[in-house]
Order: structure tokens, then sequence, then C-alpha cells
């Protein structure tokens, strides 16, 4: 017996289309799905699109506050505030940081699951006051909202070891395949699988300066795409610019066809971001097939398992001359088992189907 279509609003992200990072792309790839499934979804945006509505799904514009620290609280308590007065079924919060809001639509009725994403109070970019704002959250995260989802399992064991939180672990989502097509590289003078690739958001605790220093110390010719931005991390990223090495292309932020096109193409990816829990990007580059060489944390070991190569800071300019004299048979079979490993644990219908069963059970 199939149930009701239901209507559902998602909250807490910049918005859709994807033109930021992963919950962007997650809150694209899960509405689109459910509006195509026949529910009614709205999802709240900062940023501008051309319609009011993007593949099935509705988007609402709210003011926010352009600032590092409150952006994403700002514009969340007014998507709260008009999200109060729509008749709505269920929402679906991201980011731990809005926690604080979740249980305002629980006051007239709505539930609320909250996807917390990683440990955000880890990162280097906060001040103290942010970090504490963040530990607050997590505990808030534990009451306010009727259902916590976590994306890895070590941040679901992380709620249930220290606040006796149990979660629904449900993870990011990732296409497979390569791409055929190479426009952005010849857009951005790359050859195909001549380059290594690292991709994020430009801020320190992803580690951009480190890899570009580790590449500079590799004798090869081939290149290193640094591909990323960020809004509130110029001096950081004035530093990763500060390079005299040809080698080196920094073309700022890609995202769609692009993006996928690279990670398609690339020699190698390189993932080296230490904080947070499931990264998207890298569980697209392996999903694309891309040999991945990645930072060891336990949440990149829990998403790249055997198929990819772990390194520690003091021995990235190893892993890369590793890389670079690893026999090609080797290379294609870590590749094909990449995409294998994603096909089978980060499906994005399957993924859908377990975001669309809660909403469904937290509706009634």
């Amino acid at each position: 017996m199939t149930r009701a279509p239901a209507r559902i609003a998602i909250l807490g992200t910049r918005g859709i289309p994807a033109n930021y990072g992963g919950f962007e792309t997650f809150a694209e790839e899960l509405s689109t799905r459910l509006a195509a499934r026949g529910h009614q979804v709205t999802v709240y945006c900062r940023e501008r699109y051309a319609e009011p509505t993007y593949r099935g799904v509705s988007l609402v514009y709210l003011p926010t506050w352009r600032h590092k620290y409150f952006d994403t609280i700002v514009h969340t308590f007014f998507s709260t505030l008009h999200l109060i007065f729509q008749r709505v079924d269920v929402a679906l919060y991201c980011n731990a940081a809005n926690a604080i809001f979740t249980y305002w639509p629980r006051l007239i009725g709505i539930p609320v699951a909250l996807n917390v994403d990683g440990l955000e109070r880890k990162r280097k970019k906060w001040n103290r006051l942010a970090k504490a704002w963040y530990l607050i959250s997590e505990r808030l995260a534990t009451v306010c909202p009727n259902e916590v989802v976590t994306d890895a399992r070590k941040i679901a064991d992380y709620y249930r070891e220290r606040y006796g939180k149990r979660s629904w672990f449900i993870p990011y989502g990732a296409q497979t395949g390569k791409l055929e097509s190479a426009e952005i590289l010849k857009r951005l003078g790359l050859e195909s699988g001549r380059y290594f690739l690292y991709v994020s958001r430009m801020e320190p605790e992803n580690n951009a300066l480190l890899v570009r220093e580790a590449f500079e110390k590799t004798d090869t010719p081939f290149k290193l795409a640094l591909i990323g931005d960020a809004p509130y991390a110029q001096a950081y990223i004035e530093r990763v610019r500060a390079t005299k090495d040809p080698r080196v292309v920094m073309p700022g932020a890609i995202y769609g066809r692009g993006y996928h096109e690279l990670l398609s193409h690339c020699f190698a990816y390189i993932h080296a971001t230490e904080v947070g829990g499931t990264h998207p990007a890298l569980i697209e580059a392996l999903g694309r097939g891309a040999l991945v060489l990645y930072l060891k944390t336990p949440e990149n070991d829990e998403v790249a398992g055997v198929v990819g190569i772990p390194f520690e800071p003091g021995d990235l300019v190893e892993k890369l001359k590793l890389l670079v004299a690893m026999p090609q048979e080797e290379r294609a079979g870590r590749g094909l088992r990449a995409i294998e490993r994603v096909a089978e644990r980060y499906s994005w219908d399957s993924v859908t189907d377990q975001y669309e069963s809660l909403l469904l059970q937290l509706r009634g």
C-alpha cells in the first residue's frame, strides 16, 4: 500500500541549485528526488535562482546577514518564522548549529528531523564563542528535534556515547561512473590522467596549503588542480595561492558537470579534510573511479576503506611519489573497486528511500 505524498520543507542550507558545498548538493539531490516521487517539497534558499521552482521543488528566498558567524543561523531563524505559518507536514533541518530552531515548528505540530553533519566545533576557522555555540547545539540536537540524522557511523557513535542519543544513520550519496566529456580540462590547461586533483572549501582544516607544499616537493610533470573557495577565509586562500610553481592551477570553485569531469579524468584525487562527518567530495571522487589519497581519520577511513590510500600529514610527499610510481593495472583496479563501493553503500536512490521513510514516519 502506498502512502499519500507529504508536504516537506528543507531548511538550513544556502539553497538549490547547489553552488557552494556538500549540504547544498545534498539538498538538491534529495529534494528533487522526493519531488519526482510526488511529494510537495520546499527548499529555503539564500542564493537566488532565476525561477521560483527548480526541477519540481519550490524555492523560498529569505534574507540573511552575510557574516562568517551569523549567516547560517540568521537565515534559518527567518526560514523558521516563515515555516511556522505554512501548511507543512514535516521539516528537515541541516547543520547542528540550527538545533535551537528545530523545536519551534514542533510547538505547532510540525515534526522535525535534524541532520547534524560532523563535529563543526573542531574546525579551526571558528573562534571560542562559535565553538561554544556548536557544543551547546550538540546538546540541543538531542532534545529539540524529533529525530537526529547522522551521515557517518563515527558521528552516530559519538552522539550515542557522549549524549546517549541514538540517531538515524543515513549516509551521503554520489553518482557512479566516469564522464567521457572533458570540456573543463581544456579551459584549465589540463590533460586527462596527468593532474592531481584537490577539491574543498579553502579553509585551514581542509589542508589545501599542506597539499600544495607537499606537491611542490614531488618531482613529477603532472599538474595539481586546487579547486575551491571560501567566503570568509581570504587570508588563508592568499597563503595557498602564494606559489611560483607553474604546475599548480587554482581557478577557484567549480560546480556541476565541470566538477565531475575533473573527478573523472584526474590521475589521483587528494582528500585532506580533517574535521567533519562524511565528506561529499570524497564519496563523489570514489564514485567517479578516481584513485584516492586521503588523510587518515576515522570518518575518512569509513568512506574510503580498502580502496583508498591513507596518508598522515608527515608522509604526504612519500605517498604522492608512491602514486606516481604505481602500476597502471593497480590504479585501474582500485578505481573499479571504488565505483563498486559507492554503488553498494552510497546510492542517492537508497539515501532518498531512507529519508523518505523517516519523514513519512515522522508525519505519522
